[in-house]
């Protein structure tokens, strides 16, 4: 235990030039404290000792504001930068030497049922308020870009930005259809969905009419 406790603080202080000695990492990061928290949560989660595991994971949320679920998986060397507003559910599993930083979902798409969370890779990172949602794979070394939403799996060493995500680099080398991309004319997944419901809203308003005008004929 202790032995991982140094590989953390290690790894925080290799990757957050603000840190400047072991001491402040262990007494002032709230994203070490929530790591440290989970290994106990977890451990009380896989004996069965559900309802405890859930009062450690929730007394650690209060004091950090990041929330793990006592059932998530997570490897050695996490780094969650800043931390506020992280979130990690329950099927989650997290691989060595990755990084979160603030405001980012690791989460379900609430139609799953068993396995519902992303699995990440080793030495993946994750940018602020970026959401990953579903059970699928997101890679070793794959970088997923601030605020991007994805929905399905991204391979080892990709770049994914936007929302929804897309593949815009693999192994540091553009993929062909970032090459292509318009950059101005990006669709809007929002406005095509409204669009798809006042398509919608327009069909069922002429049905009724329809069957109106038969109600009264038949009258």
């Amino acid at each position: 235990m202790f032995r991982r406790l140094r590989y953390d603080i290690n790894v925080i202080k290799e990757r957050d030039p603000a840190a400047r000695n072991s001491f402040e990492v262990l007494l002032l990061y709230p994203g070490l404290h929530a790591v440290i928290w989970h290994r106990l949560a977890h451990f009380l989660y896989r004996h069965h000792w559900f309802l405890l595991a859930r009062i450690v994971s929730q007394w650690s949320r209060f004091w950090t504001g990041i929330e793990i679920h006592p059932g998530a998986k997570i490897g050695k060397g996490l780094f969650i930068d800043h931390g506020s507003g992280v979130v990690i559910g329950e099927t989650t599993e997290i691989g060595d030497d990755c990084t979160i930083y603030q405001g980012a979902t690791l989460g379900g798409t609430g139609k799953e049922s068993g396995k519902r969370h992303p699995t990440l890779g080793n030495n993946v990172l994750v940018g602020s308020g970026a959401r990953i949602l579903g059970p699928f794979k997101v890679g070793d070394n794959a970088r997923i870009a601030s605020n991007a939403v994805v929905l399905e799996e991204v391979p080892d060493d990709a770049t994914a930005v936007g929302v929804p995500a897309r593949i815009v680099r693999i192994k540091g080398e553009k993929v062909d259809s970032a090459k292509n991309l318009d950059q101005v004319h990006v669709p809007n997944p929002v406005e095509q969905e409204i669009q798809q419901l006042a398509r919608r809203i327009c069909q069922l308003e002429y049905e009724v009419e329809k069957a109106n005008k038969n109600k009264k004929n038949e009258g």
